[in-house]
């Protein structure tokens, strides 16, 4: 790897059935990270720890919100240590993930102790859960639309639901979260301003006012856990500009307001690749495992910028050539 790099926290959706177990078959550190995940976090009533869960599924059992979150954050921070044990180990340059893997990002960057991240992270998927099943929701992503034409749709199809901007994912590719009755207009609304519109198989409105009561629980989870200052910079999803590295309040508030605003990880990423041109020496970005959700990304954000996927040890995906 680079000397100086860039690291991408994947976030829900890259979940995937045997994602981690190649970091620990290949690595001990990875295996340890594993290993302190199972032991504090309880899984038994879903049939397995969070390992078996991850390496052995069932499928619908790990893309719950509940499950998924604290898989995720266990497999980048596993995939992580991992990388770190080659001998030319990388300085870092700043970090961010994409709405669950901004946890991620916050662990790497010494905010809090990868138990506290992890027992955060698991209290945030059943909190999103729950608000999710009482309130009816869903989300909607628009292809080929760009934030004005996005608001038209909401405007369109809201008729006095929820229904907002949840995720500017990349350009051209937005996403509307709100009732599940106001989505499903969205359908149509889309095809008259001229973008395609696919309903995402996700439980329920994330990042948007149904997910309140979410929001407010964690607000008090979040006063339980002693935040540390940051070592390393790490982008806001809620404001795509630096966290304040010493402001702990500040920045547990923004995690609170991330579950009902908009993550702009695009806007995110462009300015991040701003600030990566100005230095003489341009670090590498790598995301880290699961998956390569954030390479994918990244193509339509940013063609000029590569991405070195982790998803496994032995086959890292090659950085994108443009």
């Amino acid at each position: 790897m680079s000397n100086s790099i860039v690291v991408l926290g994947p976030g829900q959706g890259a979940q995937s059935v045997g994602m981690g177990r190649a970091w620990c078959d290949a690595s001990t550190t990875a295996a340890a990270v594993f290993a302190r995940a199972d032991a504090a976090i309880d899984f038994s009533s879903l049939g397995g720890s969070l390992s078996k869960l991850c390496f052995d599924g069932p499928a619908d059992t790990l893309n719950r919100t509940d499950v998924c979150q604290p898989a995720l954050f266990t497999c980048g921070i596993a995939s992580f240590h991992a990388l770190q044990e080659c001998e030319d180990r990388p300085t870092i340059a700043c970090c961010a993930g994409l709405s669950l893997g901004e946890y991620t990002a916050l662990a790497i960057a010494g905010a809090f102790t990868f138990e506290d991240g992890l027992r955060l992270v698991a209290a945030r998927g059943r909190l999103m859960q729950a608000a999710a099943e009482a309130s009816r929701g869903s989300m909607v992503a628009l292809i080929g639309a760009d934030e004005a034409q996005a608001q038209a749709v909401c405007d369109g199809a809201a008729q006095g639901d929820v229904l907002v901007l949840a995720n500017f994912n990349a350009t051209g590719q937005i996403v509307l979260s709100g009732h599940a009755t106001a989505c499903a207009r969205a359908i149509a609304v889309a095809q008259e301003v001229g973008c395609r519109a696919a309903t995402l198989q996700v439980a329920g409105a994330f990042h948007s006012p149904l997910m309140a009561p979410a929001a407010e629980a964690l607000k008090n989870t979040l006063e339980q856990v002693e935040f540390h200052p940051l070592k390393h910079p790490v982008w806001s999803n809620v404001t795509a500009q630096l966290h304040d590295p010493t402001d702990a309040q500040k920045l547990k508030k923004l995690l609170v307001d991330q579950l009902v605003c908009p993550v702009r990880w695009s806007q995110s990423m462009l300015a991040l690749n701003a600030e990566l041109s100005l230095g003489s020496h341009r670090p590498v970005v790598h995301e880290l495992a699961p998956g390569s959700v954030l390479k994918g990304l990244m193509r339509r954000i940013d063609k000029s910028c590569e991405v070195i996927s982790h998803d496994k040890p032995d086959k890292p995906d090659k950085p994108d050539k443009h």
